[in-house]
């Protein structure tokens, strides 16, 4: 294998036709990796991707070969997947408003030029699911909001469509099986990409703890920060420190290691309906 990309999870290797995409255990704030690894983290990832790639295949193609035809030394982290061509959009799809988009909010009344109704708060439900796409930055930089018109001018009309349609679709299925466990699924982030038979794949990864925000249904209180089973608790605790979100970021001492190592192991118990091993 010819390792073709490190991300800041993510391991990209070449494997005769296919690649192999192994998850590690880093994990990242502010698109900042950490120097202190989440022990069980990639396997985490990994099958819950593969998990959920099932619950969506009615809804969109993913670019799974095999979860096990796989080195072994990478077994469980890893999965062998189709090539494809990244569209160079990120997907994002918003039920609740928080984060950046909460901060856009409250600057311009609009997030990823949608506009939005007046009084609106913190963890806020919003009528209707929104596609609030961002740029690719490259590792290190930081993603930055995209209208609807920017990606239709950057892959296409037809495209944009297609990738707007399939993210709140994702988003929606997402929402209808998580409420069902006591999660809310606040928001999430998909990536797609084209295969050589042009076929548009769900790849990367799916309604995960790094690419959503999940929140305890049972403790949703609009107007204050909610709890969650993502690394929010990671991003919390790295602002706590005083640290200015730039390279290098502080170490992370054992007790947030081991707490967030737990959000991610219940986030896959709850959702999955199976004990982690």
């Amino acid at each position: 294998m010819k390792l073709l990309h490190s991300g800041k999870i993510r391991d990209v290797y070449s494997d005769v036709d296919d690649i192999i995409l192994v998850a590690s255990d880093r994990i990242s704030v502010y698109d900042v990796v950490l120097p202190t690894p989440i022990p069980d983290k990639g396997r985490i990832l990994t099958a819950l991707s593969l998990w959920w790639f099932k619950q969506l295949e009615d809804i969109v193609a993913h670019h799974v070969v095999s979860d096990y035809l796989v080195p072994a030394e990478f077994a469980g982290r890893a999965i062998r997947c189709r090539r494809l061509r990244m569209v160079p959009v990120e997907c994002v799809a918003r039920g609740y408003l928080t984060g950046s988009g909460l901060r856009d909010y409250y600057d311009t009344g609009e997030v990823s030029g949608v506009e939005l109704p007046e009084g609106l708060m913190e963890a806020s439900r919003l009528h209707e699911p929104i596609f609030t796409p961002t740029t690719k930055a490259p590792v290190g930089q930081h993603d930055e909001p995209m209208t609807f018109d920017e990606v239709a001018d950057a892959v296409g009309p037809s495209t944009a469509n297609l990738l707007r349609d399939i993210t709140l679709a994702v988003y929606r299925r997402g929402c209808e099986i998580a409420e069902k466990r006591g999660i809310i699924v606040a928001d999430t982030k998909i990536e797609l990409g084209w295969d050589s038979d042009g076929v548009l794949r769900l790849g990367d990864e799916v309604l995960t703890p790094d690419s959503s925000r999940f929140w305890p249904l049972d403790e949703w209180e609009p107007g204050r920060v909610q709890p969650s089973f993502d690394k929010q608790f990671v991003r919390e605790w790295a602002v706590s420190t005083g640290w200015d979100k730039q390279p290098p970021a502080p170490e992370m001492p054992p007790e947030v290691v081991e707490a967030t190592r737990a959000k991610y192991v219940e986030a896959y118990e709850r959702i999955t309906g199976t004990a982690w091993m």
